[in-house]
């Protein structure tokens, strides 16, 4: 890593083609040998193995399949931008009342992935994110609010993400891997289009967190591992970058702003901890205060107002999310106004202060806009977002359990945490076990149409396990999977089936497992290890070897997640890796399999499916497969998602649901 003494200027391509931007991804599309065996094209979809889909199932599933969501993406003078989808994908919307009107400003084939809005009191302009084809190479693009136009502001080629405006909106800071393709640096943008290279590294997780308030300074993170990142502070004038916390302290540092002084810092951690706790630290004397050591819980977000008056931070509780307000500098807690139980994201104070935006999530109701007016102590409902003429009363709430798994603490067994959704029908219930990836993330009760469909109409009982490695448990259980410990999270879904077996309202003769990603690793190896015991396995974007998927996947995070899964390079991991492996146990998969892949996908190249199918098809064993060739990491466009669930539905009754 180095930074840029004295920042070099650059320029910025401006006069690129809008249609091209993002188009750089490098992953060739796959195809299965024998790819024109019952190969057929529906749309941007190759499928193979699927049956026909009837009718009747996609008319019955309609209502499900067009609920919407509404994400809060910034205040816009009294009014609000979200993100929501209206057509086929999702972009950006404006709304100048609370549950007004919504006027769509963005459309595209392709979804926008990201809005920021300066914090301004009345923004003239925001910055958005979209690539092309789920590829991630994610372009910027300025939308003008009064001419209601967009200008590129990046080369249409390169990866540029996590953009932060200044605090007077006259520049934006973004990570970009523009330079050679693999390198994260830190590029700062005027608006005359004018780049300064403020930070060159020779490596990956850098991000920008915030300007400090004269903007001159930026605090920027480096992000090693979920167990281990950096912060800095990093000038703007000369381009020192200046380490915050002590050096040789392994930890790790989530979100990052100053305060209105410019003095001070808050940030989130688990240093000297368990969970992620929220400190602030003093610049000027070095000062570190844990300011939420009395939560047991990880502090998951945090805004800090403009003027200093307030700061506001969400706490993760077994999966919901708990609100509070503090008055600073005194720190004394502000009354709230009852809030629905949920999961609460994208905290932003307007510019006034008084008024805190965010986005909430129930299980039984899609995500929606609301804000908390803290003068008046009131909740303002901004969107209310489509159920498709369902009823919200007919939604299911989940049950939070926990589950005794197969090792000890302490002497008494190991639980781990899971969701249930019962449905209200008489059982025994088939189950479908929905298994997160990441590895280090959480299943939250978020509202999914897709579980809601399986519980209510398909009578099937939900079960949605958050495995060790999961994060939001402490850092103790985030690591008990990791390197030789990987197949362990294995073993929890077998203890998983063993509850199963013992509760009188489910079926464990009827169970399937179902996740992506690193889920969908989850899926593989638990039909290589309890095909007996499974009867269907649903698998999208997923991990078959983990040594073909570090090879491919591409340069800019493959350090990053050899972090998380071990080095390759190193013979002694190698053998490990392919040991545990899926694709080299194939011949213990007996249970059908359904794989749903995108063919641009930069993190699990498209090539993992397409061996683990390859594998399978030469084998008695059933297997559908489902290649998009204009989607990613998951199916973004609405039309091939509908397909995907549709499928997914019509797999279900064929091997879980009906006489097998």
């Amino acid at each position: 890593m180095t930074a840029a003494v004295g920042p070099r200027r650059i320029g910025v391509v401006v006069a690129i083609v809008l249609g091209l931007a993002g188009c750089a991804a490098s992953q060739s599309r796959p195809e299965p040998d024998g790819a024109a065996d019952g190969m057929r094209r529906i749309g941007n979809l190759e499928v193979r193995g699927v049956p026909e889909i009837p009718a009747a199932l996609t008319e019955r599933m309609q209502q499900y399949r067009n609920t919407r969501e509404a994400e809060f993406a910034g205040w816009v003078g009294d009014g609000v931008l979200i993100r929501t989808r209206f057509g086929d994908t999702t972009q950006v919307h404006r709304v100048n009342a609370a549950l007004g009107t919504r006027s769509q400003l963005t459309f595209y084939a392709e979804p926008v992935a990201q809005a920021v809005v300066p914090p301004t009191a009345s923004p003239d302009a925001f910055v958005y994110l979209r690539d092309v084809g789920g590829s991630e190479f994610y372009q910027l693009f300025r939308y003008d609010l009064a001419a209601g136009t967009s200008t590129l502001l990046t080369d249409g080629r390169s990866r540029y993400t996590e953009p932060v405006w200044s605090n007077a909106g006259d520049k934006v800071a973004y990570t970009t891997t523009e330079r050679n393709g693999r390198d994260w640096d830190i590029h700062v943008q005027d608006r005359d289009g004018s780049t300064v290279a403020a930070l060159e590294t020779d490596g990956v997780g850098w991000y920008v967190q915030d300007f400090a308030p004269d903007d001159s300074r930026l605090l920027v993170s480096r992000y090693v591992s979920i167990n281990e990142s950096y912060l800095y502070e990093l000038s703007l004038e000369d381009g020192s970058l200046t380490p915050l916390l002590a050096d040789g302290v392994t930890a790790s540092v989530g979100q990052a702003a100053y305060g209105a002084d410019g003095d001070t810092v808050y940030f989130t951690s688990d240093l000297g901890a368990e969970f992620l706790r929220l400190h602030r630290l003093s610049l000027a004397d070095g000062r570190l205060e844990v300011l939420t050591g009395d939560i047991a819980w990880d502090v998951e977000a945090f805004a800090v107002a403009g003027d200093g008056g307030h700061l506001a931070f969400t706490v993760n509780e077994g999966g919901y999310s708990r609100l509070y307000v503090w008055r600073l500098p005194d720190r004394v807690q502000v009354a709230l106004p009852e809030m629905p139980a949920g999961i609460v994201s994208e905290l932003m104070f307007h510019p006034d202060g008084d008024r805190l935006g965010f986005s909430l999530s129930r299980p039984i109701a899609p995500t929606d806009v609301y804000s908390v007016d803290l003068g008046a102590r009131r909740l303002v409902r901004w969107t209310e977002s489509e159920t498709g003429g369902l009823d919200p009363a007919g939604f299911i709430e989940p049950e939070l359990i926990a589950y005794p798994t197969f090792d000890q603490v302490d002497g008494v067994r190991r639980r781990i945490p899971a969701f249930v959704y019962r449905p209200r029908t008489p059982g025994p219930h088939p189950v479908y076990v929905a298994i997160h990836g990441g590895p280090e993330s959480q299943y939250r009760p978020y509202f999914s149409a897709a579980l809601q469909y399986y519980a209510r109409e398909l009578g099937m009982a939900v079960v949605v396990p958050n495995v060790r490695g999961s994060a939001g448990y402490g850092k103790t259980y985030l690591k008990l999977d990791n390197a030789e410990k990987r197949e362990d999270s294995v073993r929890d879904i077998g203890a998983l089936l063993d509850w199963i077996a013992g509760q009188p309202g489910l079926d464990a003769d009827r169970v399937a497992v179902s996740g992506g990603s690193y889920g969908g690793y989850m899926v593989l190896a638990s039909l290589v290890h309890y095909s007996d015991r499974i009867a269907a396995g649903i698998e999208r974007v997923g991990i078959s070897n983990f040594v073909t998927f570090l090879t491919n996947t591409e340069d800019y995070r493959r350090d990053l997640r050899r972090e998380e899964y071990g080095d390759e390079r190193d013979p002694q991991m190698r053998a490990l890796l392919e040991r545990i492996s899926p694709l080299n146990n194939v011949d213990r998969i007996a249970a059908p399999l359904l794989i749903t892949q995108g063919a641009n996908d930069p993190r699990v190249p498209a090539s993992e499916s397409g061996q683990i199918y390859d594998a399978l098809a030469g084998r008695d064993v059933p297997v559908w497969y489902v290649l998009a060739l204009d989607e990613g990491h998951g199916f973004r466009k609405k039309s091939n998602s509908d397909y995907a669930a549709a499928a997914t539905v019509l797999f279900l009754e064929r091997y879980v649901l009906g006489d097998r």
